[in-house]
């Protein structure tokens, strides 16, 4: 009998990784920052051509640009943080489903418990039970 089951994918922190992140983080707050001036730009934009009501809509522009400020504080400190981890560090980086085989006699409790797979700069290194 196959069933689906929950694995877990960690990243092990490496020179290579920690970059790759931190350019990661970089490149996503980069692109809140210009969602965040198109949001500005777009709202001087309605507020000339006073064809809307304007509180509204101002409110709603201003929501916007919170939520992408606050995405970008998140963005601060992962990236803090990731200066202070030490290589070799697990980071989880998602969870898949994968299908498992069970048989007659397998141990329910390891079954339940899943798998663990650890990737380092790109390649699986272990696969664990959890």
């Amino acid at each position: 009998m196959k069933i689906l089951q929950t694995v877990v994918v960690k990243q092990v922190l490496t020179d290579k990784s920690k970059n790759v992140l931190f350019e990661k983080y970089q490149e996503n707050k980069k692109q809140l920052q210009k969602e965040c001036d198109q949001l500005r730009f777009e709202l001087k934009k309605v507020e000339r051509s006073k064809k809307f009501q304007t509180d509204s809509l101002k409110k709603h522009f201003e929501r916007e640009v919170q939520l992408r400020q606050e995405k970008i504080k998140l963005l601060d400190f992962q990236m803090e943080q990731l200066h202070m981890l030490p290589l070799g560090s697990e980071l989880k980086e998602k969870e898949l489903q994968a299908i498992v085989e069970i048989h007659e006699g397998d141990s329910w409790d390891n079954i339940l418990h899943g798998k663990t797979v650890v990737v380092k700069d790109g390649i699986v290194a272990e696969i664990r039970e959890r």
